[in-house]
């Protein structure tokens, strides 16, 4: 049960941010590997891109199926036998004897990413005193910034110098650690007994939770139909060099660490303004970006803004579905699976720009409608009004 008179963030939050950050690290880690990886599995470079693909799909729909069912287990026992299916699936992948099995490693790995993050959150809002649900959700989403930001470039360095096996053994062993820490710091909490697979499925007819959704997958797919072009973008319209690249990117992962920071002190007591706000900013950034490219002053403050108001508003999203669902195991897991899905939405949608010859600005402008339109999903709550109910208003208006 949790202490509610705890007014600080327990170290355990810290370990389960350890567990996110080794996930992440493995999700990315293929990345920066895949010329290496193409050679020596003989596959084509987007054959290994793929792997990408497959992780993320395992996320989305192999997440919420494992969740349910590990409805059965204690919170801290369902965390542990993720690990160890996480470990079993990196070694698998460090072990792979083809491509076809490395996408079955893959497969595990996502799915139990997906899973992870659900039961994850749910665990830190039993171990987090209410006013603090946002600061601790904070910790928890900070390594997802931290394993884009270093667990990627890391991983990249260790495949660079002595192979993509090594790099998936030394993500193996990052797991591992991070499963012990878990073990050693994460207090057993109680199974609810109200808990069921009904009441959990139940849940996820609100249509306030999928409001919530919505907008989730808005703010995430306005960022990535930008952030998955940076590079062309920073070096054949704005005309920075490779190196300046890598160091703008560098700097954007920077932002996005600060940014999540700042965002989890505000999103218990500012929930909704702070998603409006980072909507407004975000679209305003992007805007900038796109009027402004060949400013290369005002580019740099531009990505900086995004890195500052985009993924970061990760916070505030999980801590408004949260008080939507009661924060429950699966409700958290389907919600990862909406933000994959933006991911998955905004690269495609900035891509057809591109492909439909609109330029390599396209996706920027693409990330402003998208930011719009999350804007425009948050006017009921803006209102005051429950999304239900502007629903039916806009009906009888018609």
């Amino acid at each position: 049960m949790m202490n509610t008179s705890r007014n600080s963030i327990p170290p355990s939050i810290y370990a389960l941010g350890f567990g996110i950050f080794a996930m992440v690290t493995s999700e990315l880690q293929v990345t920066g590997m895949m010329p290496v990886m193409a050679q020596s599995l003989s596959v084509s470079i987007s054959s290994i891109g793929y792997l990408i693909s497959i992780y993320a799909f395992a996320m989305a729909v192999g997440g919420p199926l494992l969740t349910m069912l590990l409805l059965r287990f204690a919170p801290k026992a369902g965390l542990m036998i993720l690990y160890a299916t996480f470990l079993i699936g990196e070694v698998l992948g460090a072990m792979a004897p083809s491509y076809g099995s490395l996408i079955v490693a893959r497969l595990i790995t996502g799915a139990v990413s997906g899973a992870f993050f659900g039961v994850a959150l749910a665990i830190c809002v039993e171990l987090v005193d209410p006013k603090m649900h946002g600061r601790g959700i904070s910790i928890v989403l900070g390594g997802l910034m931290l394993g884009t930001v270093l667990g990627l470039p890391l991983a990249s360095l260790v495949g660079d110098h002595f192979g993509w096996r090594e790099s998936f053994w030394s993500v193996s062993l990052l797991s591992l650690v991070s499963w012990l820490v878990s073990m050693g710091m994460v207090p057993a909490l109680a199974k609810k007994g109200h808990a069921s697979l009904a009441e959990e499925l139940s849940a996820l007819k609100s249509k306030k939770l999928w409001a919530a959704f919505s907008t989730s997958m808005l703010i995430i797919g306005a960022t990535y139909s930008a952030f998955s072009y940076f590079t062309p973008i920073l070096k054949d319209v704005a005309g920075f060099s490779s190196n300046w690249v890598s160091i703008l990117l560098l700097v954007y992962g920077a932002a996005t660490v600060i940014g999540n920071n700042i965002v989890g002190r505000l999103a218990d007591r500012h929930t909704i303004p702070v998603l409006v706000s980072g909507l407004v900013l975000l679209a305003a950034f992007l805007t900038l970006f796109g009027l402004f490219v060949t400013s290369k002053a005002i580019v740099v403050v531009a990505l900086i803004g995004v890195g500052l108001v985009g993924v970061t508003m990760n916070p505030a999203m999980v801590t408004r579905v949260m008080r939507t669902a009661n924060g429950r195991p699966l409700v958290n897991t389907v919600h990862t699976s909406v933000i994959t899905m933006g991911v998955v939405v905004g690269a495609f949608l900035g891509g057809i720009g591109i492909s439909a010859g609109f330029g390599l600005l396209s996706p920027l402008w693409i990330g402003v409608a998208m930011a719009v339109a999350g804007l425009i999903s948050l006017w009921p709550e803006m209102r005051g009004t429950p999304a239900g109910e502007a629903a039916k208003v806009a009906r009888q208006a018609r």
